[in-house]
């Protein structure tokens, strides 16, 4: 073979090798920032549930009307553990 075809040979193969190089990190650098993303997401979401247990210790016996609704669910739900745990202590003669 001519040592010029040779050459672009090896050029084209060196271009089509660092573009893969870059393709790779890009990749790498998408896929890190994505769970960055998700951990700053965790901590919204966890603050606020936060914010919503607070809220309801506070005021969940006179919620603001905006805020009803969801703080009877939650109240019908704890008596709804209660209960059920009580059946529970009852068939284990506790």
């Amino acid at each position: 073979m001519d040592k010029s075809i040779m050459s672009r040979i090896g050029e084209t193969i060196s271009i089509k090798g660092k573009e893969m190089t870059d393709k790779a990190k890009n990749l790498a650098e998408i896929a890190n920032l994505k769970s960055q993303v998700n951990t700053c997401e965790e901590v919204v979401k966890k603050n606020y549930m936060e914010i919503g247990r607070r809220y309801f210790e506070l005021h969940g016996n006179e919620p603001e009307p905006e805020y009803e609704e969801q703080c009877i669910a939650v109240q019908n739900a704890q008596n709804g553990i209660k209960e059920l745990e009580e059946k529970i202590r009852e068939i284990k003669g506790i």
